[in-house]
């Protein structure tokens, strides 16, 4: 094993459980990652790993998420050892590592998808990464769920690997559109590593019901992101989530209800913060992140708040 694949060391690690009573919070990619996009042909964030990393940390997140378009550059500048140092600095101790494109194709695709999930893997190694997340097809092409299955199974055992889980990301324009979907790939994949990733924004653009999300195996939530919207979506699905998301408690969204029911599930955190929007991207990456975080901590709040009312 090189000195960039060592494993995050003893007293560092990267998933602590929070404290008592404290909702932590994690910075997901888009969140930090300033004027960039994810409907760009160039995803890369036109900022620094240290600045990103250091503006989260002052904004009091706890947990930080990193696309994998951006770690070629980042190790390049300060090699695994040193990502993990920022990291640690920073308070850091949740990691997401976004991003393995088609990880279910075996066809002239599959060399670069290996080539990024080499990378991914490998990373998450050497920094203590809490969990891998992947998306599904966005074209929503024929699949055959066989396939997917075994492929994501595949890709559990690796992450489980490197001592990371796995979790997939449901859209409602891609091929798993729906949090049962998820589930049911998940189920069909049959390994404990792998689970879902639960957005708000697809769970309520995809007319899911609230309460389902109170029934969702504990152990199959590897993460939760909050966010908000407008009622009206304008464009397409893909259009307004990239374009038109709001922070939390802006738009017209159940939060509370959400938030309630994945507490019922027993979901304690820590809680992704994804704003994805022109108006997130407009603001200098400091300012964007504290507003990020004081809406999700707000958010969080209220139904405390509520129930302790008489």
């Amino acid at each position: 094993m090189t000195e960039s694949m060592q494993p995050a060391p003893e007293g560092s690690n990267m998933h602590e459980e929070p404290a008592a009573g404290r909702d932590e919070l994690l910075a997901t990619c888009w969140t930090s990652a300033g004027d960039a996009a994810s409907d760009r042909p160039d995803l890369r964030s036109p900022l620094t790993l240290r600045e990103r990393i250091e503006a989260a940390s002052s904004a009091g997140f706890r947990g930080f998420g990193l696309l994998s378009d951006d770690l070629p550059a980042a190790v390049a500048e300060y090699r695994l050892s040193g990502i993990r140092a920022i990291l640690a600095d920073n308070g850091i101790v949740h990691l997401e590592l976004e991003g393995i494109p088609y990880w279910w194709d075996d066809g002239p695709r599959r060399a670069e998808s290996d080539r990024v999930r080499h990378d991914v893997l490998e990373a998450a190694e050497a920094l203590g990464a809490r969990h891998i997340k992947v998306t599904p097809d966005g074209d929503d092409g024929p699949w055959d769920r066989g396939r997917w299955a075994a492929r994501f199974a595949e890709l559990a055992v690796q992450a489980q690997g490197v001592g990371a889980r796995l979790g997939i990301e449901f859209f409602p324009w891609s091929n798993v559109k729906t949090l049962q979907d998820g589930l049911r790939l998940v189920a069909d994949a049959g390994h404990e590593a792998g689970g879902v990733v639960i957005d708000t924004w697809h769970i309520a653009r995809a007319h899911t019901p609230v309460p389902d999300l109170a029934s969702v195996p504990l152990e199959r939530i590897i993460g939760v992101e909050l966010n908000d919207a407008d009622e009206q979506v304008v464009g397409t699905l893909f259009e307004d989530t990239v374009h038109r998301r709001r922070y939390c408690g802006d738009g017209v969204f159940d939060l509370s209800g959400m938030i309630t029911s994945l507490r019922t599930a027993g979901w304690n955190g820590p809680w992704g913060v994804e704003i994805l929007s022109d108006e997130h991207r407009s603001r200098p990456v400091g300012q964007a992140l504290q507003r990020a975080a004081a809406s999700a901590r707000r958010a969080l709040d209220a139904p405390k708040r509520t129930s302790s009312e008489p």
